[in-house]
């Protein structure tokens, strides 16, 4: 059962951040994510998942079964593996998504058209400030090292 001291993940801190993203895959807000919901996000994000892969997906997170994902199968979900890869392959797949170029860095313009597709209005000159205070080297740009530093904030 994912509690308050569910061991975080690479990608959300605690169970208020597992909570706002449950949010936004939930569209109808009726405490589930269908799998229509899943594949809306996901083409959102600019991803061309299939249908086949979108059921793959909801069999390994729908764990009762019950043709949807509740917060609690979306949490444990989130948790942190480290006994496959560390959740590498899944942060790559992430940052992958906001890098629409593939150029193997993410501008300002990227995590923009990103953020607002996921509904977070917010303007380019928000987002060049987020792209600055993640931007280690200076190049205005987030590479991946940078984007897996954030991530697992360290």
């Amino acid at each position: 059962m994912a509690t308050e001291g569910t061991k975080p993940s690479a990608y959300l801190k605690d169970m208020d951040e597992v909570k706002k993203v449950f949010a936004r895959f939930d569209a109808n807000g009726d405490g589930m994510i269908s799998s229509d919901e899943l594949s809306g996000v996901l083409k959102a994000l600019g991803s061309d998942t299939t249908p086949d892969e979108v059921a793959r997906m909801m069999d390994e997170i729908d764990t009762d079964k019950d043709g949807c994902i509740n917060l609690e199968e979306f949490a444990d979900f989130c948790k942190n593996d480290d006994s496959v890869d560390g959740g590498a392959k899944e942060l790559k797949e992430a940052f992958d998504l906001y890098d629409q170029d593939h150029n193997g860095r993410i501008s300002a313009t990227e995590l923009h058209q990103i953020l607002n597709c996921l509904g977070q209005n917010c303007t380019i000159q928000d987002c060049t400030r987020m792209i600055t205070s993640l931007d280690a080297d200076g190049d205005g740009y987030v590479c991946f090292e940078e984007f897996k530093k954030m991530m697992s904030n360290k």
